[in-house]
């Protein structure tokens, strides 16, 4: 029988944490694989730093393995982004707990349980949006990852259902006195195919409100600026907005927080073709210093279009489509910096 009621460490692990002194709202960076590395953090951290950064998910067997080096690169960071955390998966308790131990030894500010990505390969370990087909290990598992990081606070993300919206979910997952719920407003079953559900985030709110007033709600999905995030957060009561596809090629997506918070007027200005180019160049590089004989440049190929999306008219350039075609033909560091350098002389 699942158990519903929190737990002294439950509360403990609450208590102990960097959560409660945050602004409200806040804004947060997503967790997602091959996309939020130690590189495309770390240009947050220049162009526009959220208020708490969490890396990639990354697999909790695969960390008390015997090939765990290969896990350890994602879960480099530097004291500029703080507070970060680190998210896990895994649908064994066992490897939470020792996983979760090697977490808060490598000094991060906390763990988060990944329970809602739906990628088959997390699934199939148990992880991600399998939790909640068996809640009743999603809390062992939870148990373990507290036990493991006592001295960090752990917090989960999760989806609103698997096959349809379940709320009941929201509530065991609430009952166990969280520092902070994320909750991506679709089921596992719609992925991102559909709308996301912010007319659930009050229910979700008041769930909060009556069950574990502490607990913060971060919503996430949909999210395509700042000021959306903004107005979002205080539209459907949330406390925070985690942003995840909306980050894509803009490392500068969070540069007017402070406007934001000292209620000034702000808009997003467009950024120009060169400017655009430029950070992506700095970016590539960076990738290539770091992961070089590590990661597969191509992992950079789905920065490099949405860096090169959207842009405004600017006389004497080619257009951005040719230049998107062709460098998403390019597999390393020298061709993307000559074609970058070459269209800069252009314009």
């Amino acid at each position: 029988m699942l158990n519903r009621k929190s737990t002294k460490k439950a509360v403990k692990n609450l208590s102990n944490t960097f959560w409660q002194s945050l602004p409200r709202p806040f804004f947060v960076l997503a967790p997602m694989a091959n996309v939020t590395d130690s590189v495309f953090r770390k240009l947050f951290t220049i162009y526009g730093k959220p208020d708490v950064i969490w890396t990639e998910f990354v697999s909790a067997d695969g960390l008390i393995s015997p090939g765990r080096k290969k896990l350890l690169h994602d879960l480099v960071f530097s004291e500029k982004e703080r507070p970060v955390i680190a998210q896990l998966f895994t649908g064994h308790p066992i490897a939470m707990k020792e996983a979760s131990a090697l977490v808060a030894k490598l000094g991060f500010d906390g763990i988060d349980i990944n329970m809602g990505c739906p990628d088959r390969s997390v699934e199939k370990q148990g992880g991600g949006a399998a939790s909640m087909k068996d809640p009743e290990n999603a809390l062992n598992v939870l148990e373990a990852a507290r036990t493991g990081a006592i001295s960090i606070p752990v917090s989960v993300k999760t989806r609103i259902g698997y096959n349809k919206v379940d709320l009941v979910w929201i509530e065991l997952l609430l009952a166990q006195k969280l520092p902070a719920l994320t909750v991506h407003l679709r089921t596992r079953k719609e992925m991102s195919d559909v709308p996301a559900h912010w007319d659930l985030m009050p229910l979700i709110v008041a769930l909060r409100n009556k069950i574990s007033p502490q607990t913060l709600i971060i919503g996430n999905g949909d999210v395509v600026s700042l000021e959306d995030a903004n107005e979002k957060a205080m539209k459907y009561g949330c406390d925070g907005v985690m942003i995840g596809r909306g980050v894509f090629g803009k490392p500068w997506f969070f540069e007017g927080l402070k406007q934001i918070r000292s209620k000034k007027a702000y808009s997003t200005k467009s950024k120009t073709p060169e400017f655009r180019l430029k950070v992506l160049l700095e970016h590539a590089k960076l990738f290539d210093k770091t992961f070089r004989n590590i990661k597969n440049f191509d992992v950079m190929k789905k920065h490099f279009k949405t860096y090169i999306s959207g842009w405004p008219a600017c006389k004497g350039m080619d257009s951005a489509k040719e230049l998107r075609i062709h460098i998403m033909k390019m597999n390393n560091i020298k061709e993307v910096s000559s074609a970058v350098k070459m269209y800069l002389k252009k314009g």
